[in-house]
């Protein structure tokens, strides 16, 4: 396994500790990464309460139950990701129930900022998106796949935004929420459990 994703691993963090820091953050008015700023302690506060529900309601749909309780080889999914992301605010909790599935799935998280030469080797276009789900079979240590920073719908819809607006606004993120809402972690299932077949 390269050394790279050896360190990130060995200081990765479970799901519910990665809880316990957004959770603890969302109190004490801070937020996790470099770039400290009210709009990201705003940001966090709000990903945790949209974690909290998520964590709640949020459920496996049957076929990608079924095909994660089925998995023949073993693997670790280590997420890049930050407190203030909207976008990992929506997709940890979907990664986090489809790892519970399966006892053959480790799911691992580290931030963003704190592993710059993992994100490095993860880049979208060249940029630093999150979250970032890497999928490393834990037997050969080779990546399988890596997915994110979002489904492909969530994709074009800004995109799409962008081409008519010229910007990603607040607006924007309106409807980037509204259609994480209405998908319910479905299309985040279905892409990740592609990479896996």
């Amino acid at each position: 396994m390269n050394s790279i994703l050896n360190t990130s691993i060995a200081k990765s963090s479970s799901y519910q500790q990665y809880r316990n820091l957004i959770a603890k953050l969302a109190q004490d008015g801070q937020t996790s990464g470099t770039n400290i700023n009210p709009d990201y302690i705003h940001y966090t506060k709000l990903n945790e309460s949209r974690m909290h529900r998520l964590d709640k309601t949020l459920e496996v749909i049957e076929d990608v139950k079924l095909f994660l309780e089925n998995l023949s080889k073993e693997y670790i999914w280590l997420v890049l990701a930050e407190s203030w992301c909207g976008d990992a605010a929506q997709i940890l909790p979907v990664i986090n129930k489809m790892a519970e599935v399966s006892d053959k799935i480790d799911l691992r998280i580290v931030l963003r900022d704190a592993n710059e030469d993992l994100m490095n080797l993860f880049l979208t276009d060249g940029t630093k998106s999150i979250p970032k789900l890497i999928i490393i079979d834990i037997v050969s240590g080779a990546v399988v796949g890596d997915f994110g920073p979002r489904p492909k719908p969530a994709k074009q819809l800004i995109l799409d935004y962008k081409a008519t607006h010229g910007v990603v606004d607040e607006a924007a993120k309106i409807e980037l929420q509204k259609w994480y809402l209405a998908d319910k972690g479905v299309a985040i299932q279905q892409e990740i459990v592609a990479l896996l077949k």
